[in-house]
Parts: structure tokens; C-alpha cells; sequence
């Protein structure tokens, strides 16, 4: 089951701080982020690329977004 960050309602850096810590020490090989801006988007799923993740969706969900990342 993969792990969940809900960063919703957080600005900038928190979510990708959130993810970056969810990266490094979760257990789980996806991850399922969610956030309500663009900015956290698109910043959150360059954090994860530049840790080696690979993003294998990012989808609306609600009033954000839903991104899955999976670790190599």
C-alpha cells in the first residue's frame, strides 16, 4: 500500500519538505502526494525527480492534485 503525504493547505516549502522526508525515511516504494496549488505541483515533483523517484502520475483530484511517485 503506498504511503501518503497530504500537504494540502500547505505553502511552499512544506510540501516538498514533507515529500523529501517521505523519500528519505519511509518504508513504502510509492508514495501518494497531495497538494492544491500549481506551484506545490510542480515543486513537489521536481523535488522527488531530483532524488532519482520517477513520477508515474500526477492527475486532478478535488480543487489540487494527486502525484504518485515511485522510488527507485
Amino acid at each position: 500500500m503506498p504511503a501518503t503525504v497530504d500537504a494540502r493547505g500547505l505553502s511552499c516549502p512544506q510540501p516538498v519538505i514533507m515529500t523529501l522526508n517521505e523519500i528519505k525515511n519511509g518504508k513504502e516504494t510509492d508514495i501518494i502526494v497531495l497538494v492544491d496549488t500549481d506551484t506545490s505541483r510542480e515543486n513537489v515533483t521536481r523535488a522527488a525527480e531530483s532524488q532519482g523517484c520517477n513520477i508515474s502520475d500526477v492527475s486532478p483530484e478535488g480543487e489540487g492534485y494527486r502525484i504518485t511517485i515511485r522510488k527507485r
